[in-house]
């Protein structure tokens, strides 16, 4: 049992703290979800303050269904897991706990405080840049909302009132729809540059407008990025455009600078092209029907998100091998390859099989022979070969009549194909290679894992 009086309701004392009472809120017991309200009661009773905090206080006061709920406490990690059986700790870098109940995992956090560089007990690891690597420097309540990221997630919902207490005005922005970082942007970003990503993030999230100075300090410090490690960054990638906002943050990274750390290649072609080209109306499209897709709780993949944000870089390196005379097939095999091994952003292993079969299938699309048309329809690969073929087609890269055939085969009768099979579409004057009639010569070796042509 903890012997400090600190489950009481925290002092009002404090010059900024901001006390809501349950009169003057809408978050009640009811939209919280069990295993959370089970965790906090039970740190109750054992004598520790405990508060929901974060997403969830957040997202229930927008009216939002949070997707999880956090709980702050003044019971050290190692007291969260002699209280619950079900508990593990985890983490280096910041010490939590994480307690399971059923398919559930409550995250519980010790208040963070004010730890400075070269603690004797060696707590607090920073870099020369000021990125924060090891922090486990524990402190009050108080201490732990300045701590926290933005204002509207450092918000603290108490079982013993039932008040929100507010040390860093985020009731205030959150009524004004403002998303500010706590404490000065420019240290705060450097202390963890994927502070930038999740602001951008989260404003698309939310709906909310960037405060002035957490907006300026993106664009200046975007190259800190490039410090992160590529899994950490495909990760934060898939909560950027996974998380039903991928169109509203894609606009928001490339605006403020970040999108071309993540994928400079891209940004590159989106530059060369400019605003109207077909690399941007693509990607647009792609993030647009990424958003339907969450949206209608359809299933989406990592491997057709990626293969639609290095298709610029793709489609630019095919060119330059085809008009360098390389034979088709190997052209699309060699860009595929360069263009990837350049990517510093990359889905597992597991996701690049597919990723590069929806690249390397595109130009068998405009073989539209009837043995070869056949033999695309029946590969494991076509529908999402197709779709791809469709977001092509969006940003002017296929004539319209091919995306006609191709839809009209696949939805066909067995007579009907037979009859479409015999009709060769227009080809796409950008795309389609030249239909003259070669002489058969003797096939020639393929490099290991290159289509067949």
């Amino acid at each position: 049992m903890h012997d400090s009086p600190h489950h009481t309701a925290p002092s009002a004392t404090s010059p900024g703290l901001v006390i809501v009472p349950r009169a003057e809120h809408a978050l009640s017991r009811s939209q919280i979800a069990s295993p959370a309200l089970k965790v906090l009661y039970r740190l109750k009773t054992a004598n520790y303050q405990a508060f929901l905090v974060g997403g969830g206080v957040r997202d229930v006061l927008l009216g939002l269904r949070p997707k999880d709920f956090d709980v702050a406490t003044d019971a050290l990690p190692e007291q969260v897991r002699a209280t619950f059986s079900n508990c593990r700790l985890i983490g280096r870098r910041f010490r939590l706990a994480h307690v399971h109940f059923g398919g559930h995992i409550i995250e519980v956090a010790t208040f963070r405080g004010a730890g400075a560089e070269g603690d004797s007990d060696g707590d607090v690891l920073v870099d020369e840049r000021g990125r924060v690597l090891r922090d486990n420097v524990y402190g009050s309540l108080e201490e732990d909302a300045w701590r926290r990221d933005f204002t509207v997630n450092a918000l603290y919902y108490s079982v013993e009132d039932f008040a929100i207490y507010d040390y860093v005005g985020g009731m205030a922005d959150l009524r004004n729809r403002v998303l500010r970082l706590i404490g000065d942007p420019w240290t705060r970003y450097r202390e963890d540059p994927v502070r930038m990503l999740r602001a951008v993030r989260f404003a698309a999230k939310l709906g909310f407008s960037l405060e002035a100075r957490t907006a300026a300090a993106l664009t200046e410090l975007a190259g800190l990025l490039a410090d992160i490690s590529p899994a950490r960054l495909y990760d934060e990638s898939l909560k950027l455009f996974l998380g039903g906002h991928a169109a509203q943050t894609f606009t928001l990274l490339r605006e403020h600078g970040l999108f071309g750390y993540l994928f400079p290649a891209t940004e590159a072609v989106i530059r060369r092209e400019g605003e109207q080209g077909p690399t941007l109306r693509l990607l647009n499209q792609a993030m647009v029907n990424t958003d339907q897709r969450i949206a209608e709780d359809k299933p989406v993949t990592p491997a057709f998100l990626f293969a639609a944000l290095a298709w610029g870089p793709i489609r630019e390196a095919v060119s330059a091998r085809l008009e360098a005379g390389v034979p088709p097939a190997q052209a699309h095999f060699d860009a595929t390859e360069a263009v990837e091994a350049a990517m510093p952003v990359l889905p597992p292993r597991r996701f690049r099989a597919p990723m590069q079969e929806i690249w390397r299938l595109q130009p068998r699309f405009e073989s539209t022979t009837p043995k070869r048309a056949t033999v695309l329809l029946a590969h494991p690969r076509f529908r999402a070969a197709y779709d791809f073929l469709l977001l092509r087609g969006h940003a002017g890269e296929v004539a319209e009549p091919i995306l006609a055939w191709w839809t009209e085969l696949q939805t066909a009768a067995a007579e009907e194909r037979e009859a479409l099979l015999q009709k060769t579409p227009q080809a796409s004057a950008t795309e389609a290679p030249s239909r003259r009639r070669r002489r058969r010569r003797a096939p020639r070796r393929r490099p290991e894992g290159a289509p067949t042509p």
